[in-house]
């Protein structure tokens, strides 16, 4: 196996920063044709094109997003060496994790957890609506994503969906407001209700359970954010339709209760990858410990 030319790697490793082979050419004082031959033998070596060229832009292939990965560490660690002698570079792996916005903090921080705390892994999360993540996965900016919607697939969008868990949505609130057990339907008709927006999951079941039981709720607030949500059902003016994990510390303390299950409505969580040559070995150890978790506070409710 040939051995790695990091000059090679430098050029490239400019390039992508620049996303532009003048510019490049003109800061690292060197000719345009000096610059694409020295990339070129490092795709030759590598056995894959690193670059697509669209317009006069440049974009990383999925594997030149890969080689940007291991020349950052790369670097990193030279700099690490350069800086002192006393200590060693530690090349950490980056996993770029986007989870919408609406989405259960409780939830990503579960999620996250077995990565909390590694020296050997950097965590890249961001948040945004549905759209603006998938394009992120396409572009390979990400490499998963976390959500409560199962994202529409077809030829030319191929999103692979692995279900992590699911859970059952109750009617939250102060002590106070829901007072000494009632049924459910007694609580939807005496107080008023902070419910997600119209079309999410949680809100079509909802409804669809109003129609059921023949009742018109008092809508005090609609809300995208389950964040939100959660405060407001704190300040106890009005219950919540919220799966526990989203107040799960207030349930805990017992600043807020749940009066009970609403028949048939979930809260679904899945974790959207794509389908790609190079898969971040990260992801799937992250799905695989979610699963294994959720299976074993399946098994432990079940014991209870």
């Amino acid at each position: 196996m040939a051995e790695m030319n990091y000059n090679h790697l430098r050029y490239f490793w400019a390039v992508a920063q620049d996303g532009n082979l003048t510019r490049t050419a003109e800061r690292l004082n060197v000719s345009q044709s000096a610059l694409s031959v020295q990339i070129r033998k490092l795709e030759h070596g590598l056995g894959h094109t690193l670059f697509e060229r669209r317009g006069r832009q440049l974009h990383l292939t999925e594997a030149g997003r890969i080689t940007l990965d291991h020349a950052d560490a790369i670097f990193a660690t030279g700099r690490d060496l350069m800086g002192t002698l006393q200590q060693t570079g530690t090349v950490r792996q980056a996993v770029r994790i986007g989870a919408l916005a609406t989405l259960s903090r409780n939830f990503q921080i579960g999620f996250l957890r077995p990565l909390l705390g590694r020296d050997d892994i950097e965590v890249i999360l961001r948040s945004g609506s549905a759209a603006e993540l998938l394009r992120g996965l396409q572009a390979l900016n990400l490499d998963i994503v976390l959500t409560n919607q199962v994202p529409e697939i077809d030829a030319l969008t191929p999103f692979i969906a692995h279900k992590l868990s699911e859970q059952h949505v109750g009617l939250v609130g102060t002590p106070r407001l829901i007072g000494a057990r009632r049924s459910v339907a007694d609580l939807l008709a005496r107080h008023p209700l902070i419910l997600p927006t119209q079309g999410s999951t949680i809100r079509i079941g909802f409804d669809a359970l109003a129609v059921q039981l023949g009742i018109s709720p008092q809508i005090a607030a609609e809300v995208d954010d389950i964040a939100m949500m959660r405060l407001l059902v704190r300040e106890g003016s009005a219950l919540a339709v919220l799966p526990p994990i989203a107040v799960q510390d207030e349930l805990a303390s017992g600043t807020l209760i749940e009066a009970d299950e609403l028949p048939g409505i979930v809260e679904t969580f899945f974790a959207v990858t794509i389908d790609r040559r190079f898969p971040n070995p990260i992801v799937r150890s992250l799905i695989g410990a979610s699963r294994e978790f959720q299976m074993g506070e399946s098994n432990s409710s079940a014991r209870r």
